[in-house]
């Protein structure tokens, strides 16, 4: 049954997905807004944010007017039960709630995000996470616990990775085969910081790191990398190509043939029209099959793009809430271990005694890099940079490696890390298997 049906049955027969959130930064109230709608057969019950005051407006935004005040999975259940929303400081109120079917992690956090996931495994619980700078980390580790715990983790439709991955299975669906996929970048500028984006911010209601993160090239260095898990695919080089185009197809010539065709490349155009969503790049060489696309206005091939023209993560959540409840189908998650990993980058020279200030700051920037690469130059993930004092001086746009910091003591996120590491070392993990499994399902 199709989800848009099943949904469709939940919302008539009464018996909705309960959904919990945790986070009600930007993206969470957006999220709050559409499920207030509500959205058939979806009901946000639950709302876990450390300020109390975001969580409210969340609230009174989606049109909600009254909600419970909770401190424990008892009282949120209770309430739930009896159809008022609750709303909690700790997500351990939500992860524990037995009203509580799914739970959406809109942090942007690691560590403490890292925390949430876990305990929502621990309980049974399906998660949607709207939280790139986890799945980007530790996405495979997480998938595997989340198999053994018999629930689904995946990221969103409506980010760019679930929108290029929606896509790609769309395409596979149709015998076409898939080389190619990236995202729609209007600018990249690695020196950007909370400094230069502060106006921004302001202006659209955002956290101004977060805001500094897509501008520096870390948030799409980090889609990247769970786009990457999840197909197989690898980057052609440090940081992408992301060539610039005036519209978007211009991409089946500028991305080199031989690497899509050798391992699939996940990358980026650059300016080009319909300047938001994702696109994916078909190969195809049957003369009779060319002609048919260029009939269709595809071009001359043998490189066709395709395209969505818009990504909409608080709208298209939905879909991957449906799909992962309804039919244990998670819109994109990775394949199984990390094919690509995000490098720390100094931002500026950066001195011994430094203190790094993590995503979006003003000492470091993200790029993606194919996992192999990344270990050989012992880089730092940038996931792990926050907080880090360096050992040695790191000059501007230089890797940062292990070897030139001290990282905090006792967190959970690189203990994850490390077991993800051991899970699929270098020596036993072949990026060929996962081409073959791309290109069999293709």
């Amino acid at each position: 049954m199709s989800v848009d049906t099943a949904l469709r049955q939940l919302e008539a027969t009464g018996k909705m997905i309960r959904v919990g959130m945790v986070g009600a930064g930007a993206t969470g109230r957006a999220i709050a807004l559409q499920m207030g709608t509500p959205v058939p057969g979806i009901r946000l019950v639950a709302i876990a944010n450390r300020t109390r005051e975001h969580a409210e407006r969340a609230y009174r935004e989606a049109g909600i007017a009254s909600w419970a005040n909770v401190s424990s999975a008892e009282e949120a259940q209770s309430a739930i039960e009896k159809g008022t929303p609750v709303l909690a400081s700790d997500p351990s109120v939500l992860t524990k709630c037995a009203a509580i079917d799914l739970l959406i992690e809109v942090t942007g956090s690691v560590e403490p995000a890292a925390h949430t996931v876990l305990e929502a495994f621990e309980n049974r619980k399906h998660v949607v996470l709207v939280n790139a700078e986890l799945d980007s980390f530790i996405g495979p580790i997480l998938k595997a616990k989340a198999d053994e715990a018999g629930v689904v983790v995946t990221h969103t439709d409506g980010d760019e990775p679930g929108v290029a991955m929606t896509l790609l299975r769309y395409l596979r669906t149709l015998g076409l085969k898939p080389v190619a996929a990236g995202n729609l970048k209007g600018m990249v500028d690695y020196y950007r910081n909370p400094d230069t984006q502060l106006g921004f911010a302001q202006k659209n209601d955002q956290d101004v790191r977060k805001v500094t993160s897509f501008a520096d090239s870390t948030k799409l260095s980090m889609e990247a990398t769970v786009l990457a898990n999840a197909t197989g695919f690898r980057v052609g080089r440090t940081g992408m190509y992301g060539p610039a185009c005036k519209e978007v197809r211009e991409m089946s010539n500028l991305l080199p043939a031989d690497q899509m065709l050798a391992t699939g490349l996940v990358d980026y155009a650059l300016g080009a029209s319909p300047y938001t969503g994702a696109f994916v790049i078909v190969h195809e060489e049957n003369p009779l099959k060319k002609a048919q696309l260029a009939y269709y206005k595809l071009g001359d091939g043998p490189f066709f793009v395709f395209y969505t023209p818009f990504h909409l993560p608080h709208l298209q959540i939905a879909s991957t809430i449906g799909r992962a409840f309804l039919h244990r189908d998670p819109t994109v998650a990775p394949l199984a271990g990390p094919v690509c990993e995000v490098l720390t980058i100094a931002k500026r020279d950066l001195k011994a005694g430094d203190r790094l200030d993590g995503i979006g700051g003003f000492c470091a920037y993200g790029l993606v890099d194919n996992r192999e690469t990344a270990r050989a130059k012992d880089a730092l993930p940038i996931a792990l940079s926050d907080d880090c004092v360096l050992l040695n001086d790191v000059a501007k746009d230089s890797v940062v490696r292990f070897q030139d910091v001290k990282l905090p003591a006792g967190r959970i996120t690189e203990a994850l890390w490390h077991e993800q590491n051991a899970r699929w070392p270098l020596s036993t993990l072949a990026i060929e298997p996962q081409q073959q499994a791309v290109a069999s399902k293709a």
